[in-house]
């Protein structure tokens, strides 16, 4: 008898975002799926259930619904990233829960990737140099081969970058998010790397860590990269040094607020590259992530090796 199974999210429209008609039709395969997309676990009967798939959008039902709606809930596959939000109850219930983390980080690493080896050439500053100084004035950067770059925060995307960059002969600082398990601090890497790229987990305690000092030491011509969250720099510091060192270039994916106050100098300065947070998962890439779970979900049910089970320890709200 195959297992029950539904798929839960407040946003339906997110489920076929996410979800391909072939995972789909597969899950429906593997399972007794119920076939409509749940929004309120109280309007239904689903105590006999043992699995469930979402996406963002996901309920965060408490600990009482979920003893009172699945009773019999064994796990959570949750074709996305954090789980913050919603996961507690589900642990409280010794409810297993799987994420896409690691699908969601492959994007933001090709991205900063992109931008890495682009601000090596010294491109963003060659370009504007082009149009103001003239092709034999331009810019030129240190060059994809034996210069530094910086990378902010030790988590999956961080991870994901660095083996990238195995590809390249470029030297690299990685960062750990704890300051506590730093051998080098943050300081040291602005004012070493061509290149910094920040990727700090969206912690309170990282909130504004990036400050004028680190702006003020980066090298002639560096590149700082902010795919990480907007509230982690100290953007009026930021937008202060970009005004008085028009050598250095800013690439914003991510700002706070977000997007940007209308007037700020962010639209306007030349060395400030916006973008429309579009280096996570969007359109065709979303797809991977309900690939993920559908793999992990025919692992856990074969007895396979689990690859992306979410435990206490990964969140970024743990205290660990």
């Amino acid at each position: 008898m195959k297992p029950k199974a539904i798929i839960v999210c407040n946003a339906p429209a997110n489920i076929d975002y996410v979800y391909t008609k072939e995972v789909l039709a597969e899950l429906a395969e593997l399972t007794d799926l119920y076939p409509e997309i749940v929004t309120d676990l109280s309007q239904g009967d689903f105590k006999d259930v043992e699995y469930m798939f979402s996406t963002w959008g996901m309920l965060a039902p408490s600990e009482e619904e979920l003893a009172a709606y699945v009773p019999n809930l064994k796990a959570l596959f949750y074709g996305a990233g954090a789980t913050d939000r919603f996961v507690r109850p589900f642990f409280a219930r010794n409810i297993r829960v799987f994420s896409a983390w690691h699908a969601n980080a492959i994007p933001v690493a090709e991205f900063s990737l992109a931008q890495i080896l682009l601000a090596l050439k010294g491109y963003f500053l060659n370009t504007r140099d082009v149009h103001s100084k003239g092709w034999k004035g331009a810019f030129r950067g240190p060059g994809i081969y034996g210069d530094t770059v910086a990378l902010i925060g030790d988590g999956a995307i961080s991870t994901k970058i660095q083996a990238l960059l195995k590809n390249f002969n470029v030297n690299v600082i990685a960062i750990p998010s704890r300051p506590e398990l730093r051998t080098i601090s943050l300081e040291e890497a602005f004012k070493t790397a061509f290149v910094v790229s920040n990727h700090l987990p969206n912690r309170d305690d990282n909130i504004g860590v990036i400050n004028r000092t680190h702006f003020e030491s980066m090298r002639h011509g560096a590149t700082f990269i902010n795919t990480g969250r907007g509230a982690q720099v100290n953007e009026a510091d930021m937008i202060d040094v970009l005004k008085a060192r028009p050598d250095l270039t800013a690439l914003l994916d991510v700002t706070f607020p977000e997007p940007p106050a209308e007037g700020s100098e962010l639209y306007t300065l030349p060395n400030v590259k916006l973008s429309s947070h579009i280096a996570g998962s969007l359109n065709d890439e979303v797809h991977r992530m309900s690939e993920y779970m559908i793999d992990e979900f025919k692992r856990f049910i074969s007895g396979g090796e689990l690859r992306y089970e979410v435990t206490e320890d990964i969140l970024i709200t743990s205290k660990s």
